[in-house]
């Protein structure tokens, strides 16, 4: 009887060493940066791979305790003011900029602050990164369009038009779809802009750039993104 016991109670010594094992190496998986793709929402975007998740998600200050005292009050109105986020801030254009920010690019966020873009913000939001660079995809472009153009072009025209069907010509036959088949939307590839409307990237490989496939502007660039901001 007393040998059955003691069997009984190795056993259970040994679940509670395997039980506190698992949870030793689930805890250190969760935490330590070799699981960092189980946190994460969805696949990197083109180009993010190599990314750590702090390159983005950077710490919210204060101590998490100073973060639960300082929601409890805000939720109680004893803090005036946002309260502050538990954990990680929020990845917003600053982080995108820290790697991204090029002296060159034709379509900054900042410009579609000013006040003749508000009825392309309100429905884009073209002055947040992530309205057209979802991250989280798997994909280079989140936006499913690519005639976005005409919420800004409407009455774009050119005193000496380079091209062979002037750009009144689609504009007035609403070809929005053609705009990217020529033209790199931040224009940072060295590239040849194409004269010819009829030589221009068809809309499938733009859509399949999007998607993140090779780039139908070329490989070379004025400036690459810097690494980790």
């Amino acid at each position: 009887m007393r040998a059955k016991a003691g069997g009984a109670r190795k056993w259970q010594n040994r679940a509670y060493v395997i039980g506190f094992c698992l949870g030793l190496a689930i805890l250190a998986f969760t935490v330590l940066p070799v699981g960092e793709w189980f946190h994460a929402k969805g696949p990197m975007n083109t180009g993010h791979g190599k990314l750590a998740c702090a390159a983005c998600h950077k710490h919210a200050p204060g101590s998490f305790r100073q973060q639960i005292q300082a929601n409890l009050r805000h939720a109680f109105g004893r803090r005036e003011g946002p309260a502050p986020f538990f954990g990680r801030l929020p990845v917003g254009n600053a982080d995108c900029m820290a790697c991204h920010e090029r002296p060159n690019d034709r379509h900054p966020v900042y410009r579609f602050l000013e006040p003749r873009f508000s009825q392309a913000r309100e429905k884009l939001r073209p002055h947040q990164c992530v309205s057209c660079h979802a991250e989280h995809h798997g994909r280079r472009v989140t936006l499913a369009e690519t005639g976005y153009c005409v919420n800004c072009h409407k009455n774009t025209r050119l005193k000496k038009d380079p091209i062979d069907v002037s750009h009144a010509d689609l504009i007035a036959d609403k070809q929005w779809d053609s705009c990217l088949g020529c033209h790199d939307f931040h224009g940072n590839h060295i590239m040849q802009i194409e004269k010819s409307v009829g030589k221009r990237t068809p809309t499938e490989k733009i859509r399949a750039y999007f998607d993140g496939g090779p780039s139908p502007y070329g490989t070379t660039l004025h400036y690459k993104a810097k690494q980790d901001g």
